[in-house]
């Protein structure tokens, strides 16, 4: 299962409108759309992937409806990202504040937003350096915390505006430090 990425450029480059509808008559499929308007098809994840993002996608859930501070989106979600592209990170959140701004049109369709933290657990079928790409494709769009979840190297690296990568070596907790208040996320179960 390998994401397979389409450049159209030399016959076509599709407008948000047309790629909107393309999604909609591929309800089986799912897409995401680079900066330069590449075209990727994501592969469906294997049981691993699938039962850590349900993990941690359910943590983040309990926390946010705890503190309400905003919304908890799962992988399904596509953010049509201001500057960038369609993306679909695996866990991302918005604060209320943000997602209050938008209209009910925008919420509903793809949201025109970077969320303020997102979340992409590498899978076997994803490849590093192009989901490393795509978490400064989401600093340089705006986000103000990013985890890269590397189940397979024990590590995660912790994306902020302005700063260094850091890189984590089977860390036991991740802090949601001051983006997302109050969350603590326990990882040795990832390690196993």
């Amino acid at each position: 299962m390998t994401a397979f990425t389409i450049d159209l450029s030399s016959i076509t480059t599709l407008s948000d409108d047309q790629f909107d509808r393309l999604c909609m008559a591929n309800p089986e499929l799912k897409f995401e759309r680079t900066p330069t308007g590449e075209l990727v098809i994501m592969p469906p994840t294997g049981g691993e992937t699938g039962r850590g993002n349900a993990k941690l996608t359910s943590r983040f859930v309990v926390w946010n409806e705890q503190y309400n501070l905003g919304e908890v989106f799962d992988s399904s979600t596509c953010f049509r990202i201001p500057g960038g592209g369609d993306r679909s990170p695996d866990v991302a959140w918005v604060s209320q504040e943000r997602w209050d701004a938008l209209t009910p049109e925008q919420q509903r369709k793809f949201p025109p937003i970077c969320p303020d933290f997102v979340l992409e657990l590498l899978s076997p079928s994803d490849n590093l350096t192009v989901t490393q790409q795509k978490m400064q494709e989401y600093l340089s769009c705006g986000i103000r915390l990013g985890w890269l979840i590397n189940p397979e190297d024990k590590q995660v690296e912790i994306y902020r505006p302005g700063q260094e990568v850091e890189v984590l070596r089977s860390p036991r907790m991740l802090s949601g430090e001051t983006v997302l208040p109050g969350l603590t996320l326990e990882m040795g179960w990832m390690w196993r």
